[in-house]
């Protein structure tokens, strides 16, 4: 019993609880060692062992053939730190380019599937659609692409280096199939349907939670925050026992892919409406069928893409998808947001800001941790004046826009119907008839922002010329005045009356475009 050594060490590399259950396997079937506890939330592994039989360097050798570094402490260099810091600056720079610009809008399509097209063309619109799927779960797909077995050292197969981005779009096929035939009994017993899909609000919290999966698990991909890994979403430990063996590992990108069916998306649930008005439960699934079969082609080709470059380039391929994970996972932050109201883009990129810097100021290597908590400390308390600031600030410009729109509009008034002053977005604001009357243009990628004061109806007439409405503007959603309203060419008039001030946002049902309404109180001007 002389030979049997106790021995912790760091293990850097471990994006997942896989690759824990991974190193814990192997070591468990190396002679000489009798006991090891890998620890994935601690990056650490506890080894008992025989140094009759097996070294120290034996063992870290053994780790670092499946692709892992083995360091003599948890602590982060300066080389770390400066990582970290280019890894968020390349995250947020995407991100914002993606508000600034509407990238993901772009990539909207314009057509959408209705009651009345064919199986031939129903695949078309596939087709056509998973432009949008990529935009919308291109994070989603790349996640469960990329090469984890290629790290893990197996030399499985070129098949099973294929067979994620196989299993996880065979699960997106199967869930729509299922979806479809659900739906199509659902619209036999109700004599055809006229409407499918989830409450608005529930599309927000499913985003919401799909977004901060995605980050979390495209930061630990990274590696760059490794005090993260404790608030990694994880399975129940009896599924990370089946799904954590080489057989039920292989079987999860099938289950992400069955459970993408639930995603709110714009094409997804047209062809609901389709598959509920159909009537009938196997004309439902066919119809579901034969467009998921249309999408498969871009996204299998983008996931055998990063696989194929996954086997040569591992270490690139895993950075860039991991990097992608997370600025579309903020991306559906985001819409999930403007769905459920529940935080509006400007704030989820002020709490992004705060987040990465708190970040940094943690992983950096200091020997007194009262010196990080007096950081944290002042970060924190920094970003909540300058959030407060930043409120007030608002309310002031919403105050100084609200008078002078005020005597633009008492102006109009008392002009007449025909005198027009220009509102926020070139919107034009009239009194007819004890209405404020507004005009506004319908763009594919945007919404107007208007301004309108308290207590006085609104009449708002929004043209949508021809090509202007696609598959994610053509509905909007003003959650405070409870109206959803889906666009047509030409004139579309909405009414509602504002009784109290402030600003609402409002959005497309998918989050993606969203607008402010500003009500000023009449009563202060």
């Amino acid at each position: 019993m002389s030979g049997i050594m106790k021995r912790e060490l760091h293990i850097r590399g471990m994006s997942c609880v896989n690759c824990q259950n991974t190193i814990q396997r192997k070591l468990k079937n190396t002679a000489g060692i009798k006991k090891v506890n890998v620890s994935y939330s601690k990056g650490t592994a506890d080894i008992m062992f025989d140094s009759d039989v097996i070294s120290m360097k034996d063992i870290c050798r053994v780790i670092e053939k499946l692709g892992y570094k083995v360091q003599k402490n948890s602590r982060q260099t300066n080389e770390d730190i400066l990582k970290t810091i280019l890894a968020l600056l390349i995250i947020i720079g995407l991100y914002m380019l993606l508000q600034k610009f509407n990238i993901l809008n772009l990539l909207v399509p314009g057509q959408l599937a209705d009651t009345k097209m064919g199986y031939g063309m129903l695949f078309v619109i596939g087709l056509i659609t998973s432009v949008h799927c990529i935009a919308m779960c291109g994070g989603i797909n790349l996640s469960q692409c990329l090469p984890q077995d290629t790290l893990e050292g197996t030399g499985e197969s070129k098949f099973s280096t294929f067979a994620p981005a196989f299993l996880y779009n065979l699960g997106r096929v199967i869930s729509y199939t299922v979806i479809g035939f659900l739906l199509g009994g659902i619209g036999m017993l109700l004599g055809g349907g006229s409407s499918a899909g989830l409450p608005v609000f529930l599309q927000g919290i499913l985003k919401l939670i799909a977004g901060v999966f995605m980050v979390i698990m495209g930061i630990n991909m990274l590696g760059i925050f490794p005090w993260l890994r404790r608030f990694n979403p994880r399975m129940p430990r009896f599924l990370v026992a089946k799904i954590g063996t080489q057989k039920g590992k292989s079987k999860r990108p099938l289950i992400v892919g069955l459970l993408n069916g639930l995603m709110p998306c714009g094409p997804l649930q047209s062809m609901q409406i389709v598959a509920l008005a159909a009537g009938n439960p196997f004309t439902g699934a066919l119809s579901m069928f034969i467009f998921s079969l249309g999408t498969v082609p871009l996204m299998l080709g983008l996931g055998f893409g990063v696989s194929a470059l996954g086997k040569k380039f591992t270490g690139k391929v895993m950075n860039v998808g991991a990097v992608l994970v997370v600025v579309l996972g903020l991306a559906m932050l985001s819409q999930g947001g403007a769905l459920s109201g529940l935080i509006l883009p400007k704030e989820l990129f002020f709490l992004v800001i705060v987040l990465c810097t708190v970040g940094v100021i943690v992983s950096i290597p200091m020997r007194n941790s009262s010196v990080k908590t007096s950081g944290v400390t002042a970060v924190l308390a920094a970003a909540a004046f300058s959030f407060m600031n930043l409120q007030m600030g608002g309310n002031l410009n919403e105050a100084g826009t609200a008078a002078a729109l005020s005597d633009e509009v008492t102006a109009s008034s008392d002009n007449s119907a025909a005198g027009k002053e220009q509102g926020a977005d070139d919107t034009d604001i009239q009194i007819i008839d004890g209405k404020q009357v507004i005009n506004s243009t319908l763009l594919p990628g945007s919404y107007p922002n208007i301004t309108v004061q308290t207590n006085t109806p609104v009449k708002w007439t929004i043209n949508a010329p021809t090509g202007s409405i696609n598959g994610c503007n053509y509905k909007m959603l003003i959650s405070e005045y409870s109206i959803e309203y889906d666009f047509q060419e030409g004139e579309n008039v909405i009414e509602f009356t504002p009784t109290e001030s402030g600003t609402y946002p409002y959005s497309c049902w998918m989050g993606m475009i969203r607008g402010n309404i500003v009500v000023t109180d009449s009563s202060e001007t």
